[in-house]
């Protein structure tokens, strides 16, 4: 199967769908991570906070398949943001995975209340430009940080993953990145303990199609122009996540999915792995 790619704002290509790996650790993880190379997945979401970058890095020499072909994500997380720190960080998620270069790092969130995420851009910068990092951005940024790294180094992020899924489509932060040129990804694209499988919506456009809600869910993604990142152990699952490219929706379907979007927003009560980095 060929994954259809977006261009970043550096010029560089990026798969329209990846696979996510928290919270996979030791050899559960190892076993994911090949299966999901193997049904298809190229980009290869990891982080420092997920404990599990040796294991993503074993994986990634087992699966048989060229450096160059693979997209590899992680994360600095926020108690790494002071320049130094973060490119120490840097490195040591580049020897953990086993790797010269990551395709993509990621600030994994601003960490506000310590402040140094403009200090951890920089380095993001400057280790841009040797080399060891392809493409950098954000997770997790507000436009107010987006202005505010953009404003001090003239770089704008690649990428802001942010927490993205029919009950919180995020209408205004998704503008907000394309009017800067930033994609946007997805991480709980699925909308985690309560997806919405059974919503009226997401089912009369899964028996149109002849699909699964999951499936519907994460060609919605698509539909909306974000880089959705599943997470399954399970390879069957795998595969049914991935194929999300041989059918589409409509105009109808994919506003009345956004529309389950509720206002408290946060509905399943954020991402455990970015509050542990607080």
């Amino acid at each position: 199967m060929t994954i259809p790619t977006y261009e970043l704002n550096d010029g560089r290509s990026i798969p329209a769908i990846g696979f996510g790996t928290y919270p996979l650790r030791g050899s559960e993880a190892v076993d994911a991570v090949v299966s999901a190379v193997e049904v298809g997945y190229r980009l290869i979401d990891t982080a420092v906070n997920y404990d599990n970058e040796e294991s993503v890095g074993e994986a990634l020499r087992q699966c048989g398949v060229p450096r160059e072909e693979l997209f590899v994500t992680s994360k600095l997380p926020g108690r790494h943001h002071g320049y130094d720190e973060a490119i120490t960080s840097v490195q040591g998620s580049l020897d953990r995975l086993g790797l010269d270069y990551l395709d993509l790092h990621l600030i994994h969130w601003p960490n506000p209340s310590v402040d140094r995420y403009v200090e951890a851009w920089r380095a993001l910068v400057e280790l841009r430009s040797r080399g060891l990092v392809r493409s950098i951005g954000v997770s997790n940024f507000t436009r107010a940080h987006l202005d505010r790294i953009i404003a001090d180094t003239g770089v704008t992020p690649a990428v802001n993953q942010i927490e993205l899924h029919p009950a919180f489509p995020q209408v205004g932060m998704r503008a907000s990145n394309a009017e800067l040129g930033v994609l946007t990804e997805a991480w709980s694209p699925l909308g985690k303990r309560a997806a919405p499988y059974g919503e009226p919506a997401v089912v009369a456009a899964a028996a149109r199609v002849g699909v699964t809600p999951a499936q519907v869910i994460l060609r919605w993604h698509v539909e909306i122009g974000s880089v959705p990142i599943p997470k399954s152990a399970t390879p069957a699952r795998q595969a049914e996540n991935l194929d999300v490219f041989s059918f589409s929706l409509t105009a109808d379907e994919v506003a009345a999915i956004t529309a389950l979007g509720r206002p408290d927003g946060r509905l399943f009560g954020g991402d455990p792995d970015v509050h542990e980095e607080m």
